[in-house]
């Protein structure tokens, strides 16, 4: 179990909100971290996101710029925000009674931690599984190709999405998914912030991976709850970005020749993919398998549409 809350540790606590149309939403976001420092970082909304947060939370420091992506709107926030801790809230997830403060409690109990995430439960109160693995080809292969449609809680068929980890208990893990996370900023400090050549998808990813090669570890706190829409910040558009981001993690950090063999892998599961499904869901597949197919990885990093 997490340990116990210490009077006051919450206010070391700085909370980030990156913010790309964020209505209805970001009210409750705001809502639910109330009575902490919170910046929040709007990557040009149209939606009257900005008009709200003006209105409704005139001590929330409101900064409006171009849209730099996740990694690099929450680096934005970081860099003016005071506390111990960055709170890393995506403006789509509210923070349940007392979630603060068991993961301040938490990262005060564990000073080698620089990330500890939270349950996430979905608003019909269901888990949502937040726990991942690095990944590795034989992972992407049990996504991509379906493998782990047919062991779920199995470990060799599952590692991607942590299988057989039922989200009730405290534990080390690879990487958690940045809906939100309690970040500790020596850790940033000496780790450096998000790369923001992940524009979305992997930013939290590698942030991990580079925390765990310098030592620090990361947690999973499930005394602390958030609910959390999910794909409301992206709305479900961005799939081609999320294959850049597996792309370039490989080649960051397994390298150029890895990076390849998972550009094959995913083309041939997105083609397999395609064949498999008809209406729009197929025409996405087989216009994804088309863009992996149209460059090697150097050139599908560089292109961003």
């Amino acid at each position: 179990m997490c340990a116990n809350f210490v009077p006051g540790s919450r206010q070391s606590v700085s909370v980030v909100v990156v913010a790309f149309n964020g209505l209805p939403w970001i009210a409750r976001a705001l809502e639910s971290v109330r009575g902490l420092e919170a910046i929040v970082v709007d990557n040009g909304s149209t939606d009257g996101t900005r008009d709200l947060v003006r209105a409704r939370f005139p001590d929330v420091r409101l900064i409006e710029q171009a849209n730099l992506g996740m990694g690099g709107g929450n680096n934005v926030g970081m860099r003016v925000a005071s506390g111990r801790y960055f709170l890393l809230l995506n403006s789509d997830a509210w923070v349940v009674d007392g979630g603060v403060d068991s993961l301040v409690s938490f990262a005060d109990a564990h000073p080698d931690a620089a990330v500890i995430g939270p349950r996430l439960r979905n608003p019909d109160g269901t888990l949502q599984r937040s726990a991942r693995g690095f990944p590795t080809l034989w992972r992407l292969a049990t996504e991509y190709l379906f493998l782990r449609k047919l062991a779920p809680r199995s470990t060799s068929l599952n590692a991607f999405y942590a299988g057989g980890f039922d989200h009730a208990d405290a534990r080390e893990v690879d990487w958690l998914y940045g809906a939100c996370l309690l970040v500790r900023r020596d850790a940033a400090d000496a780790v450096g912030l998000f790369d923001e050549d992940f524009f979305m998808f992997s930013e939290e990813t590698d942030w991990c991976y580079r925390f765990r090669a310098a030592g620090w570890k990361v947690w999973f706190c499930p005394d602390a709850e958030v609910v959390h829409l999910g794909g409301a910040s992206h709305g479900g558009r961005l799939f081609r970005e999320n294959l850049r981001s597996h792309l370039r993690f490989f080649a960051k950090h397994q390298g150029s020749r890895q990076a390849e063999r998972a550009r094959r892998l995913l083309l041939w599961s997105l083609r397999f993919r395609g064949l498999l499904f008809r209406g729009e869901r197929g025409r996405d597949y087989r216009d994804a398998a088309r863009w992996l197919a149209s460059g090697r990885v150097p050139a599908l990093l560089e292109r961003r549409e």
